[in-house]
Formats: C-alpha cells, sequence, structure tokens
C-alpha cells in the first residue's frame, strides 16, 4: 500500500472488507470443525490444497497475456473471465486450442477504470440501475448496492453466463469481481442461486476460514450462515473450499524508484511463500492479478507493477520449488467439481 495504490488496493481488496458487512461469520467454534472440506473431497487430512487463481482475464491483452503465461510456463493453476470486457474474444480463442484451462467468470457488475469501461451485457435498457451517467456500470461497489437491484444483478450475472456458453465454454466456477455480490444478502443470495441453478461451483469460503479472518482483523460471531450456506451448496451437489487469501494486491513496502523487473520477482515470491507458509490445511482460494509488464496497460491503471509482480512471481522457478519441498498440493476448480461428482454417485 506503500506504493500510491491505497485506492486501488481498497478497491480491488472489497472482497475482504465486504464479507465483514454481510456474513459475521466465522468463530472458533467454526474453525474447530471436524473435517474439512477437502478431506471431504478424498483429499488426505492435514494436506494444504491450494488453487492459484488469478483474476481479471478478458480486462486487457496484458491480462491475458498474464494469465496465460501464469499458468502454462508457472504454478497459477486457475483463472476466472470478465465477460463484458472487450479482450474476452481473444482469450476464448486460447480457451479453444487449451479447452482444460480451469476458467471461471469473474461475474463483473462495475466499471473502476475512469477512461476504459464497459457497461452491462444485457443492456442499458434492461437493467438501468447498474448504469452510470457514461453508459458503463458504476465505479464502485456502493453504487451498484445504492441503485441496482438484485433483479437487475441476476439479469446480468446470466446474461455473463451465457455469453459464455454461446462462446463454445462452460465456466469451471463463479466468483465476484471487486466483492460486489458479497456487498448486499440479496445479491449474495442470487450468486449462490446462479452457481446452484447451473451446476457451477461458486467462490465461497465455507470452511475454517483461518486467513481470510486474520486478514480481515475481526473475529465473527455467527458461524450458523456460513455452515448453512456451505451445507446448501454442498448438498446441491458442489465442492466448497475451506479458506480465502486475498491481500495480495499491493507490493508492500517496495518503492516505485526500486521496482525493476528483478526487485518485483523478488518482493513477490517472498509474499506468496509467507502466504502459503500460513495456509492452513484445507483447500485455499488465493487470488492474484497477473499482467505482464507492458507500458500501454499504464493507460488503463496504475497497477501495472503490482501485477506484473505478480506474474513474475508466478512464473519464479523458486516459487515452484518451495511448493513442491513443502507437499502443498496444487488444485483447480475443475478438479474439485469432479471430485464432488464421484462422491455424488457413490
Amino acid at each position: 500500500m506503500n506504493f500510491n495504490h491505497v485506492i486501488l488496493f481498497k478497491r480491488r481488496n472489497q472482497l475482504t472488507l465486504l464479507i465483514i458487512s454481510i456474513f459475521t461469520l466465522i468463530t472458533a467454534s467454526t474453525q474447530a470443525q471436524d473435517s474439512t472440506w477437502a478431506e471431504k473431497l478424498g483429499y488426505a487430512k492435514g494436506k494444504k490444497i491450494v488453487i492459484l487463481h488469478v483474476d481479471d482475464v478478458g480486462m486487457s491483452w496484458e491480462s491475458n497475456q498474464g494469465a496465460i503465461g501464469s499458468m502454462k510456463d508457472g504454478v497459477a493453476t486457475s483463472c476466472s473471465m470478465m465477460m463484458p470486457c472487450p479482450w474476452i474474444p481473444g482469450y476464448f480463442k486460447f480457451l479453444k486450442n487449451n479447452p482444460t484451462t480451469d476458467a471461471g467468470l469473474h461475474l463483473t457488475l462495475t466499471s473502476e477504470w475512469k477512461e476504459y469501461r464497459w457497461g452491462p451485457l444485457s443492456g442499458k435498457k434492461a437493467v438501468p440501475g447498474l448504469v452510470d451517467s457514461e453508459g458503463a456500470m458504476w465505479s464502485s461497489v456502493e453504487d451498484v448496492v445504492k441503485h441496482a437491484s438484485a433483479t437487475e444483478v441476476e439479469m446480468e450475472i446470466r446474461a455473463q453466463i451465457e455469453r459464455s456458453k454461446s462462446m463454445g465454454f462452460e465456466p469451471t466456477h463463479l466468483d465476484s469481481h471487486m466483492g460486489t455480490l458479497f456487498a448486499s444478502p440479496a445479491f449474495l443470495e442470487k450468486y449462490i442461486a446462479a452457481g446452484i441453478e447451473f451446476k457451477i461451483p461458486v467462490m465461497f469460503p465455507g470452511g475454517h476460514n483461518t486467513l481470510i479472518t486474520k486478514q480481515m482483523g475481526v473475529s465473527f460471531v455467527e458461524p450458523k450462515t456460513v455452515k448453512m450456506i456451505a451445507t446448501k451448496l454442498w448438498e446441491s451437489g458442489l465442492p466448497v473450499i475451506d479458506d480465502l487469501h486475498n491481500t495480495s494486491y499491493s507490493l508492500g513496502s517496495l518503492k516505485p524508484s526500486e521496482a525493476t523487473p528483478e526487485k518485483l520477482r523478488e518482493t513477490k515470491t517472498a509474499f506468496y511463500i509467507n502466504a502459503l507458509k500460513e495456509v492452513e490445511p484445507g483447500i485455499t482460494f488465493m487470488i492474484m492479478h497477473c499482467t505482464i509488464g507492458d507500458p500501454h496497460f499504464s493507460k488503463i491503471s496504475d497497477s501495472g507493477k503490482i501485477r506484473e509482480a505478480d506474474y513474475l512471481a508466478m512464473t519464479n522457478p523458486a516459487l515452484k520449488a518451495f511448493i513442491q519441498r513443502e507437499g502443498i498440493i496444487l488444485t483447480t476448480m475443475r478438479e474439485l467439481m469432479e471430485r464432488r461428482k464421484k462422491i455424488q454417485k457413490l
């Protein structure tokens, strides 16, 4: 947060902040549950199962290349796509040649950049509450909550799922851009319902939630809510994750003048090694934003160095070596769903 990215960090880290206001969930009693969701899916007790997940695919050419490189040449295992964005067709051309890629939908209800923006797939007339005076989606989560109805949100979720399907690709999971779908109980209900209806796993931290609780700096008081949602997902035939890590959107104390590729790689590799050390047994969904270094990206956002650092870390052999030494199991949402289907048949 010292890299002049405080505003961006707050925006992109809203998933963490917004969960606080909605759930007030996990307490020590939840953390002391008998078994993890990983064990229920057949993983050995005590194992760290991690999804290294790249957000914002389709937002730009640089974002596409960062995700592709991080997964093909690095250790990232999963990604999610912003369906209203202009570089989605470019990424779908990659998917046609790589159909087993773990690619979900980064359900998008905001358009946060100043000059590079997008509108809803449903159309402005159909979902007026999702559109600002420029004809784009609102730039903040708060404005979406203030102006949009749950019905409009549901309509846009469906439009984004249908676009993926019409382009010939079944998304492996759903998650939420800027955490917007976690910002309102009514929105959250539509998000969970869409996953269940379309039989698509949803990113929902429904286990011990050790890291996400620590990152929020609070203790939750209502474990019943999270248990209810997680159980509903599981009973609907969908997998559930145990924890969420969502603090990667910064460069710590690294100064702009020090941000060489070497320093970016070193700083962010150390960050992820430390984060993986803190991961508890179970399935942890770890969010990042991998983008290749390119001067044109600065016309979109000043977060380019943060994103480039994620890319450089994911493709660093030192990170791969650490993961192997520690016996951490990397997985995908696709594999979790396959495991859940096998259990369902038993």
